[in-house]
């Protein structure tokens, strides 16, 4: 008998740890399987809420909880790597947003001027093919940076430069150049699309400058002129420049110590600059405006 009594407290506790899926309600409850949610409009056992408010309310948390789960059982499932998944349906209760809808991002500049010449966007790969590594290399990243070493390990001096010059420190002059021009258009657009005006060139404006500033404003000001500020009349109380940071020098040459046969060579070589040149055919901008043509038509 005891043992058969110790079976059956074993058994109750499983059932108390484990309780059935079939759960009753008075008043049904309100489903939205979409949304995943569960309305109970069934009145609280006051009573039972006042003595045992936590038992209570977790036992009707996992009486509505079933409920739901045992309605996404009966919808149609589908396998997934392993997993079943259910299908729900469209939510019937709209659900109201935490924070506004996101307001369109404004286009840039040369967004409008695509969108205006009708210039699609070609998609790319993520990797390019490199005849000199001989394998694929990824277009952007830290790879790309590290492989472009390896490949760009000697550079050729071009025959008008300086041979004393470091071509590895000019290649990276003109790479931070690039990355700032980036940098400086993008604040732009974001001017832009703010409504704040910029000026393309010269000091920005300020509505209480200070004197450093004014000061710049009139530095630049003063070397503007042809003759870089030389013949400018001064402003009262105007302090000497003793070094013209803002403007280069320019180089005097003197013309008696140059020979007749280099003066020729470089007005020949002036004129075969001036003769040699051709003009440049863009053949993507004239098949783009051709294509536009047509379309407009």
């Amino acid at each position: 008998m005891d043992i058969l009594e110790d079976i059956l407290q074993k058994e109750a506790k499983k059932s108390e740890k484990y309780k059935t899926t079939d759960v009753e309600k008075n008043v049904e409850l309100e489903l939205d399987l979409g949304n995943l949610l569960a309305l109970d409009t069934n009145d609280l056992n006051l009573q039972e809420l006042k003595s045992h408010k936590e038992k209570y309310l977790l036992n009707l948390a996992r009486d509505n909880t079933q409920l739901l789960l045992n309605k996404l059982w009966d919808l149609p499932s589908e396998r997934r790597e392993d997993i079943v998944v259910a299908k729900l349906p469209a939510g019937t209760l709209r659900l109201p947003r935490e924070k506004p809808c996101p307001k369109p991002k404004p286009l840039t500049k040369w967004q409008e001027y695509a969108l205006e010449k009708g210039i699609k966007k070609k998609k790319k790969t993520n990797a390019v093919w490199d005849d000199i590594v001989q394998k694929w290399i990824p277009r952007f990243g830290y790879k790309k940076a590290e492989l472009e070493r390896q490949k760009d390990w000697v550079l050729e001096v071009p025959g008008n430069a300086d041979p004393m010059e470091d071509q590895f420190a000019k290649k990276a002059e003109k790479k931070k150049e690039k990355v700032s021009k980036n940098e400086f258009q993008r604040l732009r657009n974001i001017a832009k699309a703010k409504k704040i005006k910029v000026p393309k060139e010269g000091l920005p404006s300020v509505a209480n400058p200070s004197s450093d500033l004014l000061n710049t404003a009139a530095k630049v000001a003063r070397v503007s002129t042809a003759s870089l500020g030389k013949f400018q009349p001064k402003l009262p109380k105007e302090k000497t420049l003793k070094e013209n940071v803002i403007a280069p020098k320019r180089v005097k040459r003197d013309h008696s110590k140059i020979s007749s046969i280099d003066e020729k060579s470089s007005h020949l070589k002036i004129i075969d600059s001036i003769l040699g040149k051709k003009p440049k055919l863009d053949i993507e901008k004239a098949v783009n405006r051709q294509v536009f043509q047509e379309q407009h038509e």
